[in-house]
């Protein structure tokens, strides 16, 4: 149950609000991401508008320490110093963080929480899209809790353990319930279903570089 993406993309990132800012000082940045702004910049000039640029426009010494697919909206870090990149990257790379999504998929879930312990790897013919391969996928593992159940979706707090490529994209797919709005792996009703992908990162739980204490950001959820 999967569909390609569309070949002709047009990028048109919102322009309003241009930087939501949640924190700064002298060492973090937290901004709240919309959906349909990129990252970083693409390769095409036209793909240049992106988070980074924005938060750098406003904090020139900004810089990225994680992603968030354009699609998906919510908290993301950056960097105000090199000391603090180093830190962030360290901690992301060791999993000191801890993240919570929300989302709406299509269909019921059977149980009230449970887990997807499946290996990922790029779908390489119709990438960026990912899949699931138990032969040369990396490990990957999304735990879930069910929040609300609607007549066609549910709502769901989603649980990261790992940070691969699409992943809480690609695990929903795998239960048979795609978030609603995605472009890339639902069809028919459950695409249809929203004007964007139904994926917002909630939370962000990390160590502050300066001293290391537990620090929790939060977005509210648009949709």
């Amino acid at each position: 149950m999967t569909q390609s993406a569309p070949s002709e993309f047009v990028y048109a990132p919102p322009l309003e609000p241009y930087l939501q800012v949640l924190h700064a000082d002298d060492d973090l940045l937290v901004v709240d991401k919309p959906s349909g702004l990129l990252s970083v910049p693409g390769k095409a000039a036209k793909h240049a508008d992106c988070i980074e640029l924005r938060a750098q426009q406003r904090y020139p010494q900004a810089r990225i320490v994680h992603r968030l697919d354009m699609d998906t909206s919510g908290v993301m870090v950056l960097a105000m110093n090199p000391a603090a990149l180093r830190h962030l990257g360290l901690q992301f790379e060791r999993r000191k963080t801890r993240k919570s999504y929300i989302a709406e998929i299509w269909g019921q879930l059977a149980e009230e929480t449970g887990e997807v312990d499946l290996p990922l790897t790029c779908d390489w013919p119709n990438r960026p899209k990912q899949m699931v391969s138990h032969e040369t996928g990396r490990p990957a593992l999304t735990r879930w809790q069910v929040l609300e159940r609607k007549d066609h979706c549910t709502r769901v707090r989603l649980f990261p353990h790992t940070g691969r490529s699409h992943q809480l994209r690609v695990h929903m797919l795998a239960l048979g319930h795609p978030i609603l709005g995605d472009r890339f792996y639902a069809e028919g009703a459950a695409l249809s279903a929203c004007g964007r992908l139904a994926l917002h990162a909630e939370s962000l739980e990390l160590h502050h570089p300066a001293d290391g204490a537990r620090w929790t950001f939060d977005a509210e959820v648009p949709f």
